[in-house]
């Protein structure tokens, strides 16, 4: 009995440093998986590190981007570097008060420029390209105390709706590796989704933020044109591009804009309209009007899609809002409205690649030959299509026909929003028409391609701010299913209170895929 007792002594001062040990490394292991607010209260308490959040992330990466594909590259010695500054503010009395997202890992868009980082817009033809300056959505992040790192894949120059236009990896949705994950930022939803970083950049030109957000179960925030600068942001239509964020819900969406929102000198469509505190959220909805469009629940929306959507609606009711039924007469115009548009201004955007001036070069016997051989090397199957349909539409004999009807329709798009917004404080939609489809099953058919932005399309076209959240999963397989809140001009603080309301009264956002 002696010697027994002795052991369990032994066994128990060993079993305890051990059980300490193991909750530690489990705790760490998890901070990948916290959202902005968890984390940062955490920081604050002085509990866990910054270098601790961003291993964990890395850590992440090695366990589940083999299966994910959703970065092209990253820099684990520089992230780390990042974060040991950050710890170094903390302990000298530097406060989130001051410096919203301190320590905070966000990962990035390969369409926005960081300096020192690859460039390459997930194409061939910028080469091994390096950004030599920060863009200042990148400057404001690190301003706020962020650690900027990766470069996350996406369809190439922001053409695709499913991440399978990348000239180097297709990204596979982390809720089922066989899917796509959505586009044009399908790297950036599906990295958040599979806690890879605690949020990321994205671009949106027709809805690449919100309808990838929507398929992977996170949240997306298309800001109001003007809201966010895009000096640095690599322009594949300039009057429709934004640049938005992924998180993991509401409030950290809110959190990331008000640090990356603002007027920006350097960017002739920057707004100077003030920044309020977007992360002061109360869920509290009642009074606002909230509009259906009939246009937007009609055939072809997955019977899944609608029964979740219906039900939000319901929610969004039982929380105070007043549903009213509205009506966007032109949205039938508004698919082909947009790629008359988008590739007219894709193709005199991405006349600059031309393998002179930086980038990959092809030589050829004369300049013309040069163009032609970088250019057809270069540039994907994707890129080449919108560039000839876009040098079609300004061509002299259809500028007319095609992309002056285009804007004027463009106009009558707009006047349908802004007569919606007399009656209704914000606009609930489903964000897609259906869950996300496997790897290859649109990628012969271009236009079905093009209908799966047909609810996110038309908030570009008219510079309103959206966001989509969660708001169900599909039977079998399960599958996200997002709805979408379309607001305003600078009305992120409506869309946001709307949108962090329902997100409240509800468990989607919770929902984790099984990696």
């Amino acid at each position: 009995m002696l010697t027994k007792r002795r052991l369990g002594a032994q066994g128990g001062s060993l079993i305890l440093p051990f059980a300490i040990v193991l909750a530690t490394f489990t705790t760490r292991a998890m901070l990948n998986q916290l959202t902005i607010s968890e984390l940062t209260a955490r920081l604050a308490k002085r509990e866990v590190t910054a270098r601790e959040a961003v291993q964990a992330c890395l850590d992440q990466i090695q366990r589940v981007d083999g299966r994910i594909r959703a970065f092209l590259s990253y820099d684990a010695a520089d992230a780390l570097a990042q974060a040991d500054t950050a710890d170094q503010a903390l302990a000298g009395g530097a406060t989130h008060a001051e410096k919203p997202l301190l320590g905070v890992p966000i990962a990035i868009k390969d369409v926005i420029a960081v300096q020192g980082q690859p460039l390459n817009c997930a194409s061939k033809i910028l080469g091994k390209f390096v950004s030599p300056y920060d863009a200042t959505a990148i400057e404001k992040l690190k301003a706020a105390g962020a650690v900027v790192f990766g470069r996350l894949n996406m369809d190439e120059f922001a053409m695709g709706s499913s991440t399978e236009n990348s000239a180097f990896q297709v990204t596979c949705n982390p809720w089922d590796t066989a899917r796509i994950p959505g586009g044009s930022s399908g790297g950036s939803a599906a990295a958040v989704a599979a806690d890879e970083c605690i949020a990321s950049l994205g671009s949106d030109t027709g809805g690449s933020v919100r309808q990838p957000a929507a398929l992977c179960g996170c949240v997306g925030l298309k800001p109001t044109y003007g809201r966010v600068s895009r000096f640095g942001l690599v322009a594949y239509a300039s009057s429709l591009d934004q640049i938005g964020c992924f998180a993991k819900d509401t409030r950290d969406a809110a959190t990331v804009l008000g640090a990356i929102a603002g007027h920006d000198s350097r960017d002739s469509t920057s707004v100077p309209q003030p920044v309020p505190n977007y992360a002061a959220l109360t869920g509290d909805i009642k009074g606002l009007k909230l509009g259906l469009p009939k246009e937007y629940l009609v055939g072809g929306l997955d019977p899944e899609v609608k029964q979740a959507i219906e039900a939000a609606v319901q929610q969004l009711a039982k929380l105070g809002a007043e549903i009213v039924d509205v009506s966007l007469p032109h949205t039938d115009y508004a698919v082909a409205t947009y790629y008359i548009i988008a590739t007219a201004e894709a193709s005199a955007n991405l006349a600059r690649f031309d393998g002179i001036r930086y980038g990959a070069r092809v030589d050829g016997a004369d300049p013309t030959e040069l163009y032609c051989r970088t250019r057809g090397a270069g540039f994907g199957a994707e890129v080449k299509r919108r560039i000839i349909l876009g040098t079609y539409v300004l061509s002299s004999g259809y500028y007319d026909a095609y992309y002056l009807r285009a804007q004027k329709v463009r106009t009558l798009i707009r006047q349908d929003f802004l007569q919606a917004f007399e009656q209704v404080d914000a606009l609930v939609t489903p964000t897609t028409p259906t869950a996300a489809f496997k790897i290859g099953e649109k990628a012969d058919d271009p236009l079905q391609m093009y209908l799966a932005d047909i609810f996110t399309i038309s908030c570009n076209l008219v510079g309103n701010c959206g966001i989509s959240v969660p708001c169900g999963f599909t039977q079998s397989p399960k599958l996200p299913i997002g709805l979408q809140v379309l607001g305003k001009p600078f009305g992120e603080e409506t869309i946001l209170r709307i949108a962090h309301a329902y997100e409240q009264s509800t468990p989607w956002h919770l929902k984790r895929p099984a990696l």
